[in-house]
């Protein structure tokens, strides 16, 4: 268990919280998958998921880029898999 805790100790705040952030996105994205999708919860991570990338702007490291993209893309998933819920598909 040390060297664990050591191990986070000397890994960069930044990294952890965008792999934690990752987490979330792949919550969002199975809830998102299923048939039917479960968007109450995909909203959630997508929330908590947006919550971490837009209020730790400009301090997630070389991370942010693709996590900002990857925040925009689902929230298009969320908006498509809601739009062809309702119409049926």
């Amino acid at each position: 268990m040390a060297e664990v805790r050591e191990q986070l100790a000397r890994t960069p705040a930044e990294v952890v919280v965008a792999n934690h952030a990752l987490g979330l996105w792949q919550l969002a994205v199975v809830h998102l998958s299923l048939d039917p999708p479960q968007l109450g919860e995909a909203r959630v991570a997508i929330d908590a998921f947006a919550a971490l990338v837009e209020g730790m702007a400009g301090r997630l490291g070389e991370a942010e880029p693709q996590l900002v993209v990857a925040l925009e893309q689902l929230r298009l998933a969320f908006v498509e898999r809601a739009r062809t819920g309702r119409a049926g598909g």
